[in-house]
């Protein structure tokens, strides 16, 4: 559900409920930890640039409204009638959900704080969402945030299975070894590159990330643009 294209590579198996359960309470904190930070900008603050290209931190808060909005039929009638553009139906979701003022984004991010509705997707692209915009958001502020290093390779795993087309970087695995220094994961064929989880998760996301971040041979391919 984010740009340029969307996570979900199909709706994996349903989950327990025990482990709804656990996903929904880790859930809940994400977004509340992530409200408590978006809570403490200003004006000006809410509208610069983020991490996610062409959208401003305003912007991706909105956008993760509209997915906790957005239940599976809603995504399916959504994508068509945005005639199976992903950028389009997050474009729409944007400009719905963005309110009239930051403030009013804020308190539409705090209503549906709790809900668990989700599009059809693994339910581990929760993770990838929260843990990804969560860092669009943050970065560019200066703001650091401590994750929970399971959350993070889980939410890098998945990256890694997900095509391209959806969002993902499963096609880079072909041309890169990707190891992760904090982390018990390693996947691909090629070129190595290390650096911490949270640090590949975003450069596999198409995210801009420092170039210290991330060594080894490969590493030069992934902190690169990439059309």
């Amino acid at each position: 559900m984010y740009p340029p294209g969307h996570p979900a590579a199909g709706s994996g198996p349903t989950p327990s409920a025990p482990t709804a359960r656990r996903v929904g309470s880790a859930d809940r904190a994400r977004s509340h930890a992530l409200i408590d930070d978006l809570a403490r900008l200003d004006d000006t603050q809410w509208e610069l640039p983020s991490l996610c290209a062409g959208w401003t931190v305003r912007d991706v808060a909105a956008h993760l409204v509209d997915t906790a909005r957005t239940t599976r039929l809603g995504f399916v009638v959504g994508l068509a009638r945005e005639r199976f553009d992903f950028d389009r139906q997050n474009a729409r979701g944007v400009e719905r959900e963005r309110g009239t003022s930051p403030q009013e984004t804020l308190q539409r991010l705090r209503r549906v704080a709790s809900r668990t509705s989700t599009p059809p997707a693994p339910l581990d692209s929760r993770l990838v969402e929260q843990v990804v915009h969560g860092e669009d958001i943050r970065r560019p502020l200066g703001l650091a945030h401590s994750y929970p290093p399971e959350a993070v390779a889980r939410s890098l795993r998945l990256q890694l299975r997900t095509p391209a087309s959806f969002g993902g970087a499963k096609e880079l695995t072909a041309r890169v070894r990707l190891t992760a220094t904090d982390a018990d994961l390693s996947a691909g064929d090629g070129p190595e590159v290390r650096g911490p989880a949270l640090s590949l998760l975003l450069a596999v996301s198409g995210r801009r990330v420092v170039r210290e971040e991330l060594d080894g041979p490969g590493a030069a391919a992934l902190v690169a643009p990439r059309p």
